[in-house]
């Protein structure tokens, strides 16, 4: 055994007493002190120990009876410092008193060997406290690891809580604008629907396309082209001021927006918030045949959600009215 036993006693022939006796049982390593001040000393309690490093102890056997600082003070000392207070102290006494006994276990000790000293109960209770001590530490070492582990598995699941989430995000976001995608627009279109029908409230859908975006994809490129697709999403997103309201990129040059509650006189208003912020941004395009800047055109389709009706009619509504102000010349709002 390399258990480290500090023996606390005034007494040398107690402490070589200690030595002869627990030797030949494997043990070897023995600091030894005088006094309760010494020993202090040994466990780094004083300034002087605290700068130099400490001597590490499994074990402490300390007398009851000490001049100066007895057992049972020096007890209270090590068991109110946090690193020592899990060293088990046994006491030594030649008293046999409950009233001596009480105090010690008040104090903090675990056991008590008296005085004579008997090798075989010496020898009984160190291996015993020592057991315990060795089985309370790999208690605590497993209970560290555990937490660790809990620690560990806590942040892999936040940190895979976080990736699932911007892995949601991204699975209903359009890549190159940042608006919502078509695959998100037509979940929320069916939810806003059934919503609309049970609270019978109005439902306005806005399809909105950028005129003669081919002619400017061709002219300028495909890096102006997404470019000015950029910008116009940021105009029509603009133009919503509602948490609620929705608007996605549908596919190419094509966007459509979802207005819950919303009927036709107002949906009517958020196309003309969109045109005017496009008209704004001034994008020259040179290859339009309905104005020298990019524009759009504009279908809107309102009605109050019921059984008779659907979502894809509403929809195709919508793109009938956008084909129309296409037809009918572009930089137009049908409905």
């Amino acid at each position: 055994m390399n258990n480290p036993i500090l023996v606390v006693d005034d007494s040398k022939h107690v402490q070589r007493q200690i030595e002869i006796f627990l030797t030949p049982e494997g043990f070897s390593r023995f600091f030894f002190a005088n006094s309760a001040q010494e020993a202090f000393h040994l466990l780094g309690l004083d300034d002087e120990t605290a700068k130099k490093g400490k001597c590490e102890i499994d074990l402490i056997l300390m007398d009851i009876n000490m001049p100066g600082t007895n057992g049972v003070e020096a007890c209270l000392k090590i068991n109110a410092t946090s690193h020592l207070k899990n060293i088990p102290i046994i006491m030594i006494t030649a008293e046999d008193t409950d009233e001596g006994l009480k105090q010690a276990f008040g104090a903090g000790a675990i056991d008590y060997i008296k005085k004579p000293l008997n090798p075989v109960e010496l020898i009984a209770r160190v291996s015993s406290v020592l057991r315990l001590k060795k089985e309370m530490d790999e208690r605590k070492n497993r209970e560290k690891e555990l937490l660790k582990l809990a620690q560990v598995l806590e942040e892999t699941n936040q940190k895979l809580k976080l990736a699932n989430e911007k892995l949601h995000q991204l699975s209903r976001t359009d890549s190159l604008t940042g608006l919502a995608n078509r695959r998100f627009f037509d979940e929320m279109l069916h939810n806003e629907w059934r919503l609309s029908v049970r609270l019978a409230k109005p439902l306005s859908i806005l399809m909105i396309d950028i005129d003669f975006f081919k002619n400017y994809n061709d002219t300028c490129g495909h890096q102006k082209g997404d470019e000015c697709l950029k910008q116009v999403s940021m105009a029509l997103r603009s133009a919503l001021k509602r948490e609620c309201d929705i608007i996605a990129r549908y596919g190419g040059e094509e966007f459509v927006a979802l207005l819950s509650d919303t009927d036709e006189t107002g949906a009517v208003m958020v196309a003309k918030a969109m045109q005017s912020n496009i008209d704004a941004m001034n994008i020259p395009h040179k290859d339009s045949n309905a104005s020298g800047r990019i524009t759009v055109s504009i279908g809107i389709s309102s009605d109050v959600p019921n059984a008779a009706s659907s979502p894809e009619k509403l929809i195709s509504k919508a793109d009938k009215a956008l084909y129309l102000a296409k037809y009918e010349g572009r930089n137009l709002i049908k409905w």
